[in-house]
């Protein structure tokens, strides 16, 4: 049973740069993709950017002024590369004992990524971290983030308080999202992006380590 003094129930993770160690990954995929079609790569920052929105979302932002018959082959060319190794891609350190540590201490957890369906199923069953999810929304099946749909909807599902509902995320999308559904963030600076670009998006905390928001989650949440 939920503890009622607690002022969070719903945890709501973003998965990519949150959870699991895979901007480095996303960038990379995305400039060997740009190449494959014979595009300039895009820099670093420019291409973390973009990470969180659902992967066309994304490469519409980066790559505007690109005809709209090209995108269907750097969606694909991102693939291929990114896929070869998603499977492998690790949790950062402390996630997989913290997320358990959480569900047993009773708080309701659930996802909200820019990643496929498929995506996520592919991370899910590799780190194991399936079971601890009561769940999850992608950006293939509801508006992509910053839109408020993939909160709006965990909470009716769950039937959670969105009062009591907070996000956790790495970037400035998650917690646009998050302020758009009129809901609690918590930011993270490990992952896509800087703290001067959550900063902005009023976080009730920024944290360095996801050891940091295990242990803020235990005290404040």
């Amino acid at each position: 049973m939920i503890n009622n003094a607690r002022r969070f129930e719903l945890l709501i993770f973003d998965w990519d740069g949150t959870l699991m160690d895979s901007a480095a990954a996303i960038v990379d995929s995305i400039q060997r993709a740009c190449e494959d079609i014979g595009l300039a790569a895009p820099g670093d920052r420019a291409a973390r950017q973009i990470i969180g929105l659902g992967l066309v979302q994304a490469l519409q932002t980066l790559l505007p002024d690109l005809p709209d018959n090209d995108y269907p082959r750097l969606v694909e060319r991102y693939r291929h590369h990114y896929l070869g190794r998603d499977t492998e891609l690790p949790l950062f350190a402390g996630v997989e004992s913290g997320i358990r540590n959480l569900h047993a201490s009773g708080f309701t957890l659930a996802v909200a990524t820019g990643k496929s369906r498929l995506g996520l199923q592919r991370a899910l069953d590799a780190s194991g971290l399936g079971p601890w999810f009561a769940a999850t929304r992608c950006a293939d099946e509801t508006h992509s983030k910053p839109h408020p749909a993939m909160v709006l909807e965990l909470i009716g599902e769950l039937d959670a308080d969105p009062v009591r509902t907070l996000v956790i995320g790495d970037t400035s999308h998650d917690l646009l999202m998050a302020s758009n559904a009129g809901v609690a963030s918590l930011g993270v600076t490990y992952g896509a992006h800087e703290a001067d670009d959550l900063h902005p998006h009023a976080p009730i905390a920024l944290l360095e380590s996801f050891a940091e928001v295990h242990a803020w989650l235990s005290t404040n949440a």
